[in-house]
């Protein structure tokens, strides 16, 4: 690993390169973590070299950086998955989506939800970000724990015409958002030293330095462009 954006207790943080395509179409293939984003169906190689890469890896001006990360286990280097945080606009760096993707063999062990704050922070602390939002479908509600843990609260219930609904579609989708004022109020309360416990990271150096002062496509948004096609379906923090 030759650059690393961020650390958490157990993971590390990185962008995305060409030689990832086999990790993230191992990942794509998997029935269980896809279940929730086009049902399950298998994807190809091709798509992601030629489609999922690319998106994986695009630098958003704004930021000055990705807007998704692989994850790495720091004890092992293995592949977990990976999380986005994306602006919705190339112009602005103000409202950025949160999402997750992680192997089953991470389920279940917070990781989602420790990537997520780790993100949350970093970027309302230096990357100029005002509100952070996410949405899944009503019954996903392993990703909606992980969500609430993230600190993120429910503002609204929505439904969609999808050409190929899935099984639940019919209860409807949720999004979730925190805002930086409320993160702040939060943080300040937490502890004297002003860091919520549990959520300190060790910022790593910055290569993509400082924003620059600027919506985006989710990868095979098969299903959902934003939101849920970057929601991992089973990790409970």
């Amino acid at each position: 690993m030759d650059y690393v954006f961020l650390t958490t207790g157990r993971m590390a943080l990185r962008p995305f390169t060409a030689g990832d395509a086999g990790p993230v179409l191992a990942l794509h293939d998997d029935p269980s973590v896809m279940r929730f984003i086009n049902g399950g169906r298998p994807t190809t190689r091709e798509a992601v070299e030629t489609r999922t890469l690319p998106r994986l890896m695009h630098v958003h001006p704004c930021l000055g950086t990705p807007g998704y990360w692989a994850a790495e286990s720091r004890e092992t280097g293995a592949f977990l998955g990976w999380f986005e945080f994306r602006p919705l606009a190339e112009d602005t760096p103000a409202v950025v989506e949160l999402g997750y993707r992680l192997h089953t063999a991470a389920w279940g062990r917070g990781l989602a939800t420790e990537g997520a704050r780790a993100l949350i922070d970093a970027g309302f602390t230096g990357y100029g970000v005002r509100r952070v939002k996410a949405d899944t479908m009503a019954v996903n509600t392993a990703s909606r724990r992980v969500m609430e843990k993230a600190g993120l609260s429910l503002v609204r219930r929505y439904t969609e015409d999808w050409p190929d609904p899935l099984p639940g579609s019919e209860y409807g989708e949720v999004e979730y958002a925190l805002t930086r004022e409320v993160w702040a109020e939060r943080r300040a309360g937490d502890d004297g030293r002003g860091v919520p416990p549990g959520r300190r990271t060790d910022r790593a150096r910055a290569e993509y330095g400082r924003p620059s002062a600027q919506r985006g496509t989710a990868p095979d948004a098969a299903r959902r462009p934003t939101g849920d096609d970057v929601g991992d379906p089973g990790a409970p923090a």
